[in-house]
């Protein structure tokens, strides 16, 4: 019976969240949000050069949209990172004058809460690659879904279907391996030991 308390207590004080997490969280946010707006000041030029081939493979250049949420979740590993963070930083594209406007609120909202069911979906155990990986993915997947609806909804449904698929390509390269590639660096030299993924050597 002890032994049971004390592993409740333990996994609610992994979960929970601490002045640091906060902190960390939001820096995380302030920077992906600053990359936002400048993928968004040339999105419009992607957008041009996709046109005159196939209007869709834009999508091969969308997982950064969504990059966030894995890097925040891979990094501070507590539930309600991958939401929290991809909201934050989405907020903060739009308040630095995004010509997308508040609707990346929505976008931002969606997008973290596709790559937090993944990693709910793990219990918030797992943060392995293909957790990430999974979590850009599925991600990828509430943006594609949702941009066509809210920005190609002239598109032919088949179009729809390639740019999710392109954006889901890219988002598990660009938000899935390179998150997970950059927390083991941070966790190897040390920047993390103040949270469980500064110990990543036995993860894969």
């Amino acid at each position: 019976m002890s032994s049971t308390t004390a592993t409740e207590k333990t996994q609610t004080h992994t979960y929970s969240w601490r002045v640091v997490d906060i902190v960390v969280c939001a820096v995380i946010a302030v920077a992906v949000g600053l990359l936002f707006r400048l993928w968004a000041a040339l999105w419009p030029g992607f957008e041009l050069l996709f046109s005159t081939t196939f209007p869709p493979a834009v999508g091969l250049l969308g997982g950064v949209w969504v990059l966030a949420g894995p890097l925040a979740a891979a990094i501070i590993r507590k539930p309600g990172a991958a939401l929290f963070c991809e909201l934050l930083a989405a907020i903060f594209e739009a308040v630095l004058g995004s010509h997308f406007g508040p609707p990346v609120v929505l976008s931002g909202f969606l997008q973290g809460l596709g790559a937090e069911l993944v990693f709910a979906a793990f219990r918030y155990r797992k943060y392995t690659l293909t957790a990430c990986i999974l979590a850009a993915g599925l991600a990828a997947v509430f943006m594609g879904v949702h941009e066509s609806i809210m920005y190609f909804a002239e598109w032919p449904f088949i179009f729809q279907v390639a740019y999710t698929g392109f954006a889901v390509i890219s988002a598990a390269i660009l938000s899935g391996v390179i998150p997970w590639l950059l927390t083991r660096m941070l966790a190897s030299a040390g920047a993390l030991n103040a949270f469980a993924s500064g110990n990543t050597g036995r993860e894969v």
